[in-house]
């Protein structure tokens, strides 16, 4: 099983998930030709891909899928309330292709559990699980719930928003009040302090390896984010690099983590 974030942040979201029998894209937010130079870049031709999983309506999360499901002829799942928003975006998508969960499923030898997560729209957090190998990807969180930490307690990789520093977004002079206040309120994103809380937790349950994702690129900075969760970390003498290792994710193609 192994895994690879292919971009990550406002400018588009995709990343390639691998068991034994499957061949994954969670959401796709680059064009469909950029998606496809990444794939071969990694090795993997577009013609291999299994399914394209949807975790929710955003421009940044869905941008590749139409031409590239129409293109491949590559089923898209989601869930239904999030294809209430996606019927006029994803146009392109053959109803054969449409697929809907409502709890966990199954893709081959992968079990995948989607857990709703808190944003201004409908949208989901996943595991994916072959035997005893898990992996997390739970991003665009407006906070934590007790739910969602149970569902992603025991991942071995985890990629966990780390959105915006609290001051960078108070002092910035970009975004309206409206807007910052969407991005800080409960229904929004996931600040360094509240992502640092998240792995701690993780790590206190055996994760070993957390990718910070979904950075903003106008209120955070990739050094910044490392070094707020690294000082949580701290306080319960979890230190990166002996007990945890955390990368950054970027809008460029990540490390690629194996299980085995």
């Amino acid at each position: 099983m192994r895994i690879v974030n292919l971009s990550s942040g406002s400018d588009g979201n995709i990343t390639y998930i691998e068991s034994e029998k499957s061949r994954i894209l969670l959401d796709n937010g680059l064009s469909c030709a950029e998606s496809v130079k990444r794939l071969e870049i990694i090795g993997i031709n577009p013609n291999e891909i299994n399914a394209i999983i949807v975790s929710h309506e955003h421009s940044d999360h869905i941008k590749g899928i139409d031409i590239f499901s129409k293109k491949y002829n590559i089923p898209v799942y989601a869930h239904q309330d999030v294809w209430n928003g996606l019927d006029e975006k994803l146009k392109k998508v053959e109803n054969k292709n449409r697929k809907i969960f409502d709890g966990k499923f199954q893709l081959n030898e992968l079990e995948i559990n989607p857990v709703e997560v808190p944003h201004d729209v409908k949208c989901y957090g996943f595991s994916f699980s072959e035997k005893d190998k898990k992996i997390c990807v739970v991003t665009d969180i407006g906070h934590f719930t007790d739910k969602i930490m149970n569902e992603i307690k025991g991942s071995k990789v985890a990629y966990i928003e780390a959105n915006y520093d609290k001051d960078m977004l108070i002092n910035g002079t970009k975004y309206p009040l409206s807007l910052k206040r969407r991005i800080a309120g409960p229904n929004g994103h996931l600040s360094n302090l509240d992502s640092g809380d998240a792995v701690n937790f993780l790590a206190i349950n055996g994760t070993k390896q957390i990718v910070l994702s979904h950075l903003s690129k106008e209120n955070n900075t990739p050094i910044l984010a490392y070094n707020s969760v690294c000082e949580v970390l701290k306080k319960d003498q979890i230190i990166e690099g002996r007990d945890i290792r955390i990368d950054v994710a970027s809008t460029q193609i990540g490390a690629i983590f194996k299980l085995k």
